[in-house]
């Protein structure tokens, strides 16, 4: 019964970890590409507030439950699905702790913008630019971690 509960907020919080990464760089980039510093601030505002409500906690609760899950199920540490997950899981977190910080920086940048009524600095555009690259290695990392815990290759 425990295995159940664990694999079930595993699930769970593996979903919302990349359905909020993905809905949250679709509203971002959609409001970037509008190019309105107003709608910029108030999008990636919301943006970062999703990101410490829903990702921040999903990412926590993903090695906590799976190292769990492994433990109980007997699953060995030396197996080569684990550490390819482990390996990519950290390759997702490398980049997504500075896209966090990222996502800061380019609030305060728009909401900057849009409070002086001026057009978004050149370094909005470059924080976008590093947004934009370290967000494909994530969202690929990700998906081959869903792969390889559904199908635990040997």
């Amino acid at each position: 019964m425990l295995y159940l509960l664990l694999k079930t907020i595993h699930i769970l919080s593996a979903a919302l970890m990349f359905g909020a990464g993905l809905g949250s760089a679709f509203y971002l980039w959609r409001a970037h590409r509008g190019g309105d510093p107003v709608v910029i601030a108030a999008v990636s505002r919301q943006v970062v507030l999703a990101d410490w409500l829903f990702t921040t906690p999903a990412v926590i609760l993903q090695p906590l439950t799976g190292f769990w899950m492994m433990a109980l199920a007997g699953y060995s540490l030396n197996a080569r699905w684990v550490w390819y997950s482990l390996a990519l899981y950290l390759l997702a977190g490398a980049c997504w702790l500075p896209v966090v910080w990222l996502q800061m920086r380019i609030h305060k940048l728009a909401d900057t913008a849009a409070a002086s009524h001026s057009p978004l600095p050149a370094l909005y555009h470059r924080c976008m630019r590093i947004w934009f690259m370290l967000g494909w290695p994530a969202f690929l990392a990700v998906l081959t971690v869903f792969f390889l815990m559904v199908l635990k290759p040997v």
